[in-house]
């Protein structure tokens, strides 16, 4: 799930595009946002975004089959009927499906409430359960505790999630601290990525991973004062933050000596500026080719390598095991359940 903002689109545009299949982006757009439908004409052409439009208010201007571009329409649970019929249309009208988004923190509800509300989405959107991706979103664990108190939740969650046809489901977290500027400077300081954490936890139950990029779920809850030169860099379960005072030296040297230090630290990739565009860029700053840049380009070389590296670990082994893929049907303490396709609502777990 990627903000509206230049620098993660800008990263989305420079995606390999061998990657580009494996990645299904979430885009958010507030009622902020200079948003223009243009931009996501300019993604590669192997990439279908899906975007969410809940937070604009229920307009016209917000039916998303009026854009006319491909994408794949996010429902929430709440949306009211006329934006129901508008995202079935866009559903129809592109990629002949669409992303439910259940957010653990805001929709509270029960399984019969859940599905009483997703039968809602079935009918007024005119989709099949086949057609519609789950997306269960936890928003924000940032530490041990919250990994504790959200898994069991997203448990019995995908219990009642089984008993539906779905297209697919994914597990999404965010994990980045709301502000980094009480962090040390001109030293590396290792976060714990506890949004992959608690997916990990889950990896048995075979669900798709999601997370919200190198920012946190709550967008406002970013601070925009610290101006310092600053890399979120994503590594095995950890984040690597670099914040550079420019007390010493002018801005560009002191963002080169940020990213020299990035490049000879034992989390910078084999690979080198061959693993992203964001590496790249960042080795060719490591090499005083280019000048400092800005918030926007430090967040989009960040999320470019974050993309690669979250592709790259999914790719290869996440545990000694392979979960078995996620199946509807099955429920997770192992006991048959037909799944529901739609019709009157019954209890699910």
């Amino acid at each position: 799930m990627l903000a509206n903002r230049r620098g993660e689109l800008e990263a989305l545009s420079h995606l390999d595009p061998s990657l580009a299949p494996l990645l299904a982006p979430v885009i958010d757009v507030s009622p902020l946002d200079s948003f223009t439908v243009d931009v996501l004409g300019r993604l590669p052409a192997q990439l279908l975004p899906a975007v969410d439009v809940s937070a604009l208010p229920d307009a016209p201007e917000a039916d998303l089959a009026r854009w006319g571009v491909p994408l794949v329409p996010v429902i929430g649970l709440t949306d009211s009927e006329r934006r129901l019929v508008a995202h079935g249309a866009a559903a129809r009208a592109h990629a002949q499906r669409a992303l439910i988004r259940l957010r653990i923190g805001t929709d509270r509800a029960g399984p019969d409430a859940a599905t009483a509300a997703v039968e809602r989405i079935w009918r007024w959107t005119r989709l099949d359960p086949e057609q519609c991706d789950l997306l269960v979103d936890t928003a924000d664990v940032c530490c041990r505790a919250d990994v504790r108190m959200v898994e069991p939740r997203v448990r019995r969650l995908l219990d009642w999630a089984r008993r539906h046809a779905w297209r697919s489901v994914t597990v999404a977290a965010g994990g980045m601290p709301p502000t980094l500027s009480r962090l040390p400077t001109d030293e590396p300081v290792r976060v714990d990525r506890w949004d992959w954490l608690l997916w990990q936890d889950l990896a048995d139950l075979g669900v798709g991973y999601g997370d919200y990029g190198v920012s946190p779920a709550a967008r406002g809850a970013e601070q925009p004062g610290d101006r310092l030169p600053t890399m979120r860099y994503t590594a095995d379960r950890a984040w690597w933050i670099y914040r550079w005072s420019r007390r010493g030296g002018r801005g560009d040297d002191r963002f080169a000596d940020l990213c020299r230090t990035l490049v000879a630290a034992p989390h910078w990739p084999p690979a080198g500026a061959a693993y992203s565009w964001g590496d790249h860029e960042i080795l060719r700053r490591a090499r005083r080719i280019g000048g400092a840049g800005s918030t926007t380009t430090w967040a989009a070389w960040c999320t470019s390598h974050h993309l690669a590296h979250v592709l790259s670990t999914l790719r290869g082994p996440v545990r000694e095991a392979r979960p078995e893929p996620w199946r509807p049907g099955q429920s997770l303490a192992g006991r048959p359940a037909r799944p529901n396709r739609g019709g009157t609502a019954r209890r699910a777990g």
